[in-house]
């Protein structure tokens, strides 16, 4: 999300800008394959039951993270389109972030490939080799956090896994997963910054948020509501959260909102930020699919309740990997609680 006032001395990385050029580079010859092939979804039918019980959920809407289906591991026609792709086009298509350090990104020091690491990519692949037998059975792509939702309804992705939270707003267009991840909107400003946190002392400071985001939701209702001062500027907006914190680093900002998770990683990444004041909303990611891929959706419930109990690869294993030394090693904190599912009508 931000900028670059000073260069970052990330171990092994060479700052934020070597990561955000390599990224730069490696998506022009890497990511956004046009997509072709079978369609995403092609022939799949909602039940009139399964219809209505999922409009009901969003008119009712208070909890989003459990409007969400059952899991089940049959095969239904969203899956079986994906399986029928032949040849090197049988893969799980998915929009993930390649700039977000630890959770979708592209390591500069893994070899010539700069292959896509991090904790959502470990469940992406996690997904393709139960659907497609295959872990590396995917074709990522580069999806910019305000396209997430349109490249679903397009259907140039499969799903989207790219730290996406799970809102009212949103189901009303995707359908969900439970979720596999919770966290909360934190703000991130320079160690030397008068800012303490959501509060009072974001007056007259300019705030960079990205483009679709749930911080840029919440920001701009908060302000509506008097909960933020009316003089903070909240007008800048990026198309993924690394530019916020270039933003942050030339000075065109002041402070940086988004999920707690990634602000955590961003700090990683610069010693001169960090946290501020704790996370004000509570949030959970989940993997985002068409409305209509039923089968889909409960496919990859069946495959979060297997990845959690998986001790040795599953989540557990991802989390140590990837995410404790950004945010502790108690677990706890971000892992989701006991999902709920929709019951059909």
């Amino acid at each position: 999300m931000r900028a670059r006032r000073l260069r970052a001395s990330l171990k092994g990385w060479g700052g934020v800008a070597t990561m955000a050029v390599v990224c730069a580079l490696v998506a022009v010859f890497a990511l956004c394959v046009p997509l072709s092939g079978p369609g995403v979804g092609d022939g799949r039918a909602v039940t009139q039951a399964s219809q209505a019980t999922i409009e009901k959920a969003e008119e009712d809407c208070e909890a989003p993270e459990k409007q969400t289906l059952s899991p089940s591991s049959a095969d239904g026609d969203t899956i079986q389109a994906i399986k029928d792709r032949e040849g090197e086009k049988r893969k799980l298509i998915v929009g993930v972030d390649q700039n977000s350090y630890r959770w979708g990104y592209r390591n500069p020091n893994s070899g010539k490939t700069a292959e896509l690491e991090g904790f959502d990519i470990d469940l992406v692949h996690r997904i393709a080799e139960d659907i497609l037998g295959d872990p590396d059975a995917v074709q990522f792509k580069a999806i910019p956090t305000d396209q997430r939702i349109p490249a679903i309804q397009d259907g140039r992705v499969d799903m989207v896994v790219r730290t996406m939270t799970i809102n009212c707003a949103r189901i009303a267009d995707v359908a969900f997963s439970a979720p596999y991840f919770k966290t909360g909107q934190q703000v991130l400003a320079p160690k030397s910054s008068p800012v303490k946190g959501y509060d009072d002392t974001l007056a007259n400071r300019r705030i960079c948020t990205a483009a679709g985001s749930t911080a840029y939701s919440t920001l701009e209702a908060d302000q509506k509501d008097g909960k933020l001062p009316a003089t903070t500027d909240i007008s800048t907006t990026v198309p993924n959260q690394l530019d916020c914190l270039v933003r942050l680093q030339l000075g065109e900002v002041d402070a940086v909102v988004t999920d707690g998770a990634l602000a955590a990683s961003q700090a990683a990444q610069d010693p001169t930020v960090q946290l501020k004041g704790d996370a004000f909303t509570a949030e959970y990611y989940g993997v985002a699919m068409k409305k209509d891929a039923d089968d889909l959706v409960r496919r990859v419930n069946q495959i979060l309740v297997d990845y959690r109990k998986d001790t040795a690869n599953g989540w557990q294993a991802s989390y140590d990997k990837w995410l404790s030394a950004t945010l502790g090693k108690d677990a706890k904190k971000s892992e989701p609680p006991a999902p709920q599912y929709l019951r059909s009508t």
